[in-house]
């Protein structure tokens, strides 16, 4: 590599900062002023290398270079650099098929890639590649080469944000899609009820997880409820959560008894789940409205309390046994009501397992119970009730509650 002159003359800037991808090159760096880089040179020859550094050195540039021989010599070295700047002609390793071993091994570090002046088309095919830019050697210039380099920093980084961004937005997308399987709207026409929903993600980065209910009328005079929880959070357990709610459902409209219908999701559960650790817990309830009473059946979910005046207390079925875990028919447990008067709220195991003061001990059901008895809880209207509920256990849990929380409220007589 020969020291150029300074300036330009016929054949345009001593260094050419190249056309890349992005459609062009930036007038102005971004990075912090000062901002001091790591450069790892990749060049067997001596003298280029020593000419690359002294071009550096004579700019007063805030970068620290790094020289390495070789290919193998790079891959000690690569940790914590910035910036690879790659001899295309190494001895081993050869043109572009180096340039895709240098990109494996440089993480989020920008590669600029040095040719000659008869082989610029490979710094064009480098940069089609995956390099920031390409470096024509003989055509550098001091101010110019650490200019590139500071540039195919901020590009690499720019790219590296740009990339990021997408995924959050791609997750936010697949989040809203699972949300909407999760938490359908109830399907029912009666007035005799209302229904009253909620879900609230847990502080794990806002992901949604596997926690579903449902709402569905088979005859004027019955309908029925879930809420459940698959273990785990993200995608996947989320994904299962829609396949069971959507499954439920399915077995509701088609008239399967009702004792067939847990079992039958049992078995959607183990089919479908990508771990054979994975479990989830249900709570189902029917409707009688001509009756004015309920059949509740659990499976290693808490019970769903029921609101009826100035009492609040525990739907007394038997817990049973986790879906996936022993298979099992969980047992039915029949309420006749004595009033037409009634709440019944069905929830996740994140609304209860939220500490209460400083210790180890969680909200649970008794603490759920008493919030509810809370004199406060009078001025609350019922659709404002979960929320108020989720309020009050974030409060008293010091912050946000760690699991993800689905309320399923159910009324008849508006009041409670």
């Amino acid at each position: 590599m020969t020291r150029p002159n300074r300036g330009t003359g016929p054949a345009g800037p001593a260094i050419v900062p190249q056309a890349h991808p992005a459609g062009g090159f930036e007038p102005h760096a971004v990075l912090p002023p000062g901002e001091r880089l790591r450069v790892l040179l990749v060049e067997d020859d001596e003298g280029d290398a020593f000419l690359v550094g002294e071009l550096l050195a004579e700019t007063n540039s805030t970068i620290d270079l790094l020289v390495a021989a070789s290919l193998r010599e790079a891959r000690q070295r690569v940790a914590g650099v910035d910036c690879v700047l790659l001899d295309l002609g190494l001895p081993d390793a050869q043109g572009l098929d180096g340039l895709r071993r240098v990109l494996d091994m440089a993480g989020g570090a920008a590669v600029c890639v040095l040719t000659g002046r008869s082989d610029e088309h490979l710094g064009i095919a480098a940069v089609a590649e995956g390099a920031q830019d390409y470096l024509v050697k003989g055509q550098v210039d001091g101010v110019l080469l650490a200019r590139a380099l500071r540039y195919a920093v901020e590009r690499k980084r720019a790219d590296e944000n740009a990339r990021r961004l997408r995924e959050v937005e791609l997750r936010q997308a697949e989040s809203a899609r699972l949300e909407r399987g999760l938490l359908p709207q109830p399907l029912m026409s009666t007035d005799e009820i209302a229904v009253h929903t909620l879900y609230r993600p847990g502080r794990h980065a806002a992901l949604i997880g596997g926690d579903f209910f449902d709402v569905v009328q088979t005859r004027p005079d019955r309908v029925d409820l879930i809420v459940g929880d698959v273990c785990g959070h993200g995608a996947d357990e989320a994904a299962l959560g829609v396949e069971l709610r959507v499954a439920w459902r399915a077995l509701v409209l088609a008239g399967v008894p009702d004792d067939e219908v847990l079992p039958a999701l049992e078995q959607v559960l183990m089919s479908e789940r990508r771990l054979q650790e994975i479990f989830a817990t249900v709570a189902t309830a029917r409707l009688d409205l001509t009756r004015n009473a309920m059949t509740v059946r659990l499976a290693g979910h808490p019970p769903p309390l029921l609101l009826s005046g100035d009492r609040v207390a525990p739907v007394p079925a038997p817990a049973g046994l986790l879906l996936g875990v022993r298979p099992r028919r969980p047992v039915a447990f029949d309420l006749e009501l004595d009033t037409d008067d009634w709440s019944l709220l069905m929830y996740t195991d994140g609304l209860i397992e939220g500490r209460v003061g400083d210790g180890d001990e969680r909200l649970d059901v008794p603490g759920l119970t008493a919030l509810l008895h809370d004199p406060a809880t009078a001025a609350v209207p019922l659709a404002q009730l979960p929320g108020w509920l989720v309020g009050r256990a974030e409060q008293a849990n010091g912050g946000p509650l760690a699991d993800d929380v689905a309320m399923l409220l159910v009324t008849r007589g508006g009041g409670r």
